[in-house]
């Protein structure tokens, strides 16, 4: 290149990357939308029938390749590869089975959105992290939370578009690209675990900052109103790497369900889901890791043991949902009594493997009086019971604190907070509707509308265009679903999504669903033979 990669990208696309995905996510919904208002969705979704023999790249291997420079057009808008010059001067398009043109569309969008993704990187150092104002007010130590290893991953960034753009300039009909993908995930990505592991850090220092220093915040304020930053905020550009890295994986299913079947292109994509996946895994676990070490620590001092005690922290335990229960008095039998104190205030930690049951005491601690392991507890509701016992379910600890099987029969405060303690609880309960890996002809589905973050651990944070599975609801609001792409469960508010109707739209999305993860299953497969053996 004879000019800086930078200033190339400044004349390419012309959206940030923000802007990118938001635009990106809007459209893959309105799609659906449209998609699923049709009565024969058939003529929308990839066609099953397409002749394999047709292969595009052979058709145009006589071809002279035209060369393209995508970055250097100083007037170069083009959001399609289709739309491109150089591919409509070609005659391609006419070659070309409209197949193997939506899978051209889905590889150059994966070098267009690295293009703009980069754009917006280079910001983030040369606006935010380089401005001489801001060097001066930040501590060493500061700058280096806030900013982490942005550096590197800038760095990764552009080795990788360069790759990505000189494989587009080779042929108008692009080859692959996951290969590239392949290659720069297993040697390179390792920088974004670094980055998203601060994520927690960076978020607590950058609140901490805007609160102690005013002219950070001042500074930061102007920066932002800079035209550059097209009203997007400085937190929008930290959290950049994480939401690329689990976009790319994204953009290789989509290219994953658009090639040919047992093709070496499925294969590579196969190949470069999986390594993203793992990466994506990394950084969501690096991000728990720091949170959770610290909450153990806070919530183990808060406790006082009654019983024997329980070591609580350990390396592999984390929390997955606490709050206070109404418990029943007296036995079962008197469950008819209409007296006043029919019930009492209890509190439950529940970890992945360790169930504790406490009560409130003075100073904001908790004592501790029953536990048992998670595998041995069996809950149970009751139906039909009248007003004062609606929300009401049974929990039985096969074994608690005194080695000896005891029941509770718990209140909660509403149907969804019962169902979602119901559901933590015995995680291998029946759930109203089955989940996706039981090979379910149809199960409802929803798409999320609304952005949405967790607030509680058993909830689950949502981005726009997620599709789930709904595995149960509530009559007050409340969805438990799991998410097609990364099998990620948890709830969230009925509100933030649009349930999808069309049959076939849901089916299409199972299909696909499987085919992107019919590697892990073969790999499940195989280690459940092993483990029968």
């Amino acid at each position: 290149f004879s000019c800086s990669l930078s200033d190339l990208l400044c004349s390419f696309l012309g959206l940030l990357y923000q802007e990118y995905r938001d635009k990106s996510t809007r459209e893959e919904i309105e799609t659906r939308r449209l998609q699923d208002s049709q009565t024969d969705p058939e003529e929308t979704s990839p066609s099953e029938e397409t002749p394999s023999e047709a292969e595009p790249t052979s058709t145009t291997e006589n071809k002279a390749p035209a060369q393209i420079n995508l970055l250097r057009n100083s007037n170069s808008r083009f959001n399609l590869w289709q739309d491109l010059p150089e591919v409509q001067n070609s005659g391609v398009l006419s070659i070309l089975q409209p197949d193997e043109i939506k899978l051209q569309e889905a590889m150059f969008e994966l070098v267009t959105s690295e293009a703009s993704y980069y754009k917006s990187l280079n910001l983030l150092v040369s606006h935010f992290m380089e401005n001489e104002r801001l060097k001066k007010i930040l501590h060493q130590s500061e700058a280096h939370i806030l900013f982490s290893n942005v550096l590197d991953v800038m760095a990764v960034s552009e080795r990788f578009l360069l790759d990505l753009e000189q494989r587009v300039e080779e042929n108008i009909v692009i080859s692959d690209v996951c290969d590239i993908v392949y290659q720069h995930t297993v040697n390179h990505f390792s920088v974004y675990i670094t980055y998203v592991s601060n994520q927690t850090y960076q978020e607590r220092t950058y609140k901490q900052l805007l609160q102690d220093k005013p002219a950070f915040r001042e500074v930061i304020s102007q920066l932002e109103l800079d035209p550059k930053c097209k009203g997007l905020s400085f937190s929008s550009f930290l959290i950049l790497p994480f939401q690329r890295i689990t976009r790319l994986k994204l953009l290789v299913q989509n290219i994953l369900k658009k090639v040919e079947e047992k093709s070496d292109r499925e294969s590579t994509a196969l190949d470069a889901h999986k390594e993203l996946e793992t990466v994506v895994k990394a950084c969501n676990e690096g991000v728990r890791k720091m949170s959770r070490t610290e909450q153990m620590i806070s919530i183990q001092k808060k406790l006082e043991f009654k019983i024997k005690s329980v070591p609580i922290i350990s390396h592999s335990r984390w929390l997955l949902k606490q709050g206070e229960l109404q418990q029943m008095n007296g036995p079962k039998t008197s469950r008819t009594l209409r007296t006043k104190k029919l019930f009492r205030e209890i509190y439950l930690f529940l970890f992945n493997d360790l169930l504790v049951i406490c009560r409130q005491i003075p100073g904001d601690k908790y004592q501790v009086f029953d536990s048992a392991p998670r595998g041995l507890l069996r809950v149970e509701e009751l139906e039909d019971q009248g007003q004062s016992l609606a929300n009401v379910f049974i929990l039985r600890l096969l074994e608690n604190a005194d080695d000896r099987e005891a029941s509770y029969m718990l209140k909660a405060s509403s149907q969804s907070e019962m169902k979602r303690w119901m559901i933590s609880l015995a995680p291998n309960r029946r759930t109203k509707f089955v989940s996706f890996t039981s090979r379910l002809v149809d199960c409802p589905q929803i798409q999320c509308v609304h952005p949405y973050v967790a607030q509680q651990p058993d909830e689950l944070s949502l981005e726009l265009a997620d599709v789930l599975n709904i595995l149960d609801k509530t009559d007050d609001g409340w969805i438990f679903g799991e998410r097609l792409h990364d099998q990620e469960r948890g709830w969230f508010p009925s509100s933030m999504g649009e349930e999808i109707l069309n049959p076939k739209i849901r089916a299409q999305n199972l299909k696909e669903c499987f085919r992107v993860h019919k590697s892990d299953d073969s790999q499940r497969r195989k280690l459940g033979s092993r483990n029968r053996q």
